[in-house]
């Protein structure tokens, strides 16, 4: 169980990042805080957001409802809220995907994979964002590929792999889509059903679910 004291300083750290107008928080703002679900990263920046709804956003990450709930979660593990520890506690990443048209890009993890743009830096754009529910990509444009496609073709060099509950029912989504598959939807030894999907510049897209 994560340290109290640490998820304090995270909170506070996610309170700043909002008051200093560091866009990219306010994708995970609105993906993981109901009440700003439907709230522009513009009106989620000027929103009041307090300590408060940073700590339900620390909560809500580690999969608790609250940040009540998640206290006495640690309370009762520990006897007490704990003392502060030097380890510190990973809650996200995010893959960098390289990729060399943005509006090319954006627009088949938008229109095909049922992402939306949380953020797209720069005129013409050259990063940005794109969420569904709690997968979140980055997308980063560069002058030319790179990974050759003969190499990544033959070593099934993965860019990202994103777990869900049950693989097949958005594996018929996107073939109903046309979406382009590396690998068409099977199950693994280990019994995880997966299939690979390719985006545009060649990333191969891996979706994971239970069998």
């Amino acid at each position: 169980m994560p340290n109290l004291e640490n998820l304090k300083k995270q909170a506070k750290q996610y309170l700043r990042w909002h008051r200093e107008g560091y866009y990219p928080v306010a994708a995970q703002i609105r993906s993981l805080l109901p009440s700003y679900r439907d709230l522009t990263d513009q009106q989620v920046m000027a929103s009041n957001f307090q300590l408060s709804d940073a700590q339900d956003l620390i909560a809500r990450k580690l999969t608790f409802e609250s940040w009540e709930a998640l206290r006495r979660e640690v309370q009762s593990m520990t006897g007490t809220d704990s003392k502060p520890s030097a380890r510190s506690v990973l809650l996200d990443a995010e893959p960098q995907l390289f990729i060399t048209d943005f509006k090319t890009s954006s627009d088949f993890y938008t229109k095909k994979l049922g992402f939306t743009v949380a953020f797209a830096y720069g005129d013409p754009p050259f990063y940005g964002l794109v969420v569904r529910d709690g997968a979140r990509l980055a997308l980063r444009w560069v002058h030319t590929s790179v990974i050759p496609s003969e190499l990544r073709d033959s070593e099934d060099l993965l860019s990202a792999s994103v777990t869900l509950d049950d693989a097949k029912p958005l594996y018929l989504e996107y073939e109903a889509a046309g979406v382009t598959f590396h690998q068409a939807l099977r199950t693994e030894p280990w019994g995880a059903r997966t299939f690979i999907v390719r985006d545009p510049d060649g990333n191969l897209i891996l979706f994971a679910g239970k069998a």
